[in-house]
């Protein structure tokens, strides 16, 4: 039996399957955007499909310390939209 890979969501802290979570990207060029794939290159946080998780990561500066660096409000707001329209 495979192992199913298993990774801390950067919102609530708690581990689960690479498939149930979103990956967020950080590209070489300093992008950020949602990865459905998994497969973009660049450095990755993951996310539970919550937009809760969501809000926590942002209110607690969750995703600047992963990625560290300072993360822009438009960011927030395009990962937000983005989140809204996978809630669809």
């Amino acid at each position: 039996m495979k192992k199913l890979p298993v990774r801390l969501c950067v919102g609530c802290q708690e581990p689960h399957t690479k498939r149930e979570m979103i990956r967020i990207v950080k590209s070489p060029e300093g992008e950020f955007s949602i990865d459905t794939t998994g497969k973009k290159s660049g450095r990755g946080a993951y996310i539970c499909k919550n937009s809760a998780c969501l809000e926590i990561a942002i209110k607690q500066h969750r995703l600047e310390k992963s990625f560290k660096c300072p993360i822009d409000n438009s960011v927030y707001e395009q990962l937000k939209e983005e989140f809204a329209k996978l809630d669809e």
